[in-house]
């Protein structure tokens, strides 16, 4: 099996705030000591951080449930909890974040140390030493701490490196990867030898280093599933020069022209941007026989087909991975459109778009009424629901006050509309109360 892993889901918690505290001063010497419960410490945010030394998202494999710690109970005397320290989750380079159910774009971790909260702690639940006034001094009022947030995040690695290497099965990618760097990928003469991305990186002679991705072989068809499929085409989407690796010889049977155009069709199918990126042709396998006839033939055909008569040549270095002919020049031509070259930023627009708020109010209720079959109203609605949670339903005062906000919220209403009379059973999650007119 592949020890290498690109794609994950997993569950994250954050804790719960800590509950208030009920609590009155009894000490010596003190008539009516007032209200002394304190309030609940903050519960642990889930935090994503980019670990340089992680390839693969491998760790997540048998581990995918991730919860913090919820915040300390508040405690009598006015001592407040203690808030819960943040689980941090380690993440390799090159991460892409997105919510599982929306599928909304969290962030895009690239930076070593580069940190990203992917679910808030609650906070704490007052003490009743906060709901003290002059009306109420003395008030047998609480909250529970906020539940914590719970969501499903989709984890994406894409290799970073700065040149990619693509094109069909055997043609010679991994190989030419080996020689050119300390990298020793597994070399078959059969397709699909390579199964997972290769990183390797690579030194001119000139002293100046970039990283390389050997990408397993792409097929016709690959945009759309075919052979690997859409599996590793992500991964050339954060380079920034492409080297079109070609089997010149032709011993397969195969046109090299046709292998070239089919590999640009496929990567522009799967995203169009990945064209813009500039494009090195390198015809492999030059010590083969036939191999100069058939470049040579490439080279018009490639003149032939040519659209835009302004655009440049692509820069084509006939090499041999074998006896390292043509190699030098290839590297140092390469270094030199990646010094010209920009990063491309994959995901600008689209994170942009997403903290765009438009402050648009619903008319829709915060709430919804439904009805069982045993004629019990079910109250659900997320605000409701967590009013309830953060409600200490131990003392009366604080059942009250839940009451009132139910009433603000115009849930009674609702029901009346609905023809709930006195004495009918309502339901919120497991909790059940009786409508009182």
């Amino acid at each position: 099996m592949s020890m290498f892993l690109d794609q994950v889901t997993i569950d994250v918690k954050a804790g719960k705030g800590g509950d208030g505290m009920v609590a009155f001063r009894r000490e010596k010497y003190v008539p009516d000591g007032g209200p002394a419960g304190g309030d609940g410490g903050r519960g642990g945010d889930v935090i994503l951080v980019v670990d340089e030394g992680l390839r693969t998202l491998m760790d997540f494999r048998f581990n995918r449930h991730f919860k913090a710690q919820p915040g300390e109970n508040g405690m009598s005397k006015g001592m407040h909890g203690r808030g819960s320290d943040d689980t941090y989750i380690k993440v390799p380079q090159g991460t892409t974040v997105r919510d599982a159910e929306t599928g909304a774009l969290l962030g895009d971790l690239i930076e070593q140390g580069q940190t990203l909260v992917i679910a808030k702690g609650g906070r704490g639940g007052r003490g009743n030493i906060r709901f003290a006034s002059p009306k109420n001094p003395a008030p047998e009022l609480a909250e529970n701490g906020e539940p914590g947030q719970e969501r499903k995040i989709e984890l994406e690695l894409k290799v970073l490196a700065d040149v990619g290497l693509v094109g069909f099965p055997s043609v010679g990618k991994s190989t030419l990867l080996s020689v050119i760097s300390s990298a020793r990928p597994k070399i078959g003469a059969y397709h699909f030898t390579t199964l997972v991305p290769n990183l390797g990186m690579v030194t001119t002679t000139d002293g100046r280093s970039f990283a390389v991705a050997d990408l397993p072989g792409l097929i016709e068809g690959a945009s759309q599933g075919v052979g690997l499929g859409t599996q590793f085409l992500r991964h050339i989407e954060r380079t920034r020069v492409i080297l079109h690796v070609i089997d010149m010889s032709g011993m397969e049977g195969r046109d090299p022209y046709e292998d070239y155009l089919s590999i640009n069709n496929e990567l522009s199918t799967h995203n169009l941007r990945l064209l813009e990126r500039p494009q090195i042709i390198v015809a492999n396998k030059m010590d083969m026989p036939d191999a100069e006839e058939n470049l040579a033939l490439f080279k018009e055909q490639l003149a032939k087909e040519k659209t835009d008569e302004f655009a440049d040549e692509p820069m084509i270095f006939p090499i041999s991975g074998v006896t390292r002919k043509g190699i030098d020049a290839l590297l140092n031509a390469t270094a030199d459109l990646l010094e010209v070259t920009p990063e491309f930023l994959l995901y600008d627009e689209e994170i942009e778009e997403d903290v765009v708020h438009y402050g648009f109010q619903s008319d829709e209720p915060e709430f919804s009424i439904d009805r069982d079959p045993d004629a019990t109203w079910i109250l659900s609605g997320e605000k409701i629901e967590k009013l309830f949670q953060m409600t200490n339903f131990d003392h009366d005062e604080t059942v009250m006050r839940f009451a009132r906000q139910l009433r603000g919220l115009g849930v009674d209403e609702a029901l009346r509309a609905r023809g709930a009379k006195d004495g009918d059973i309502v339901r919120i999650g497991n909790f059940e109360f009786e409508f009182v007119e």
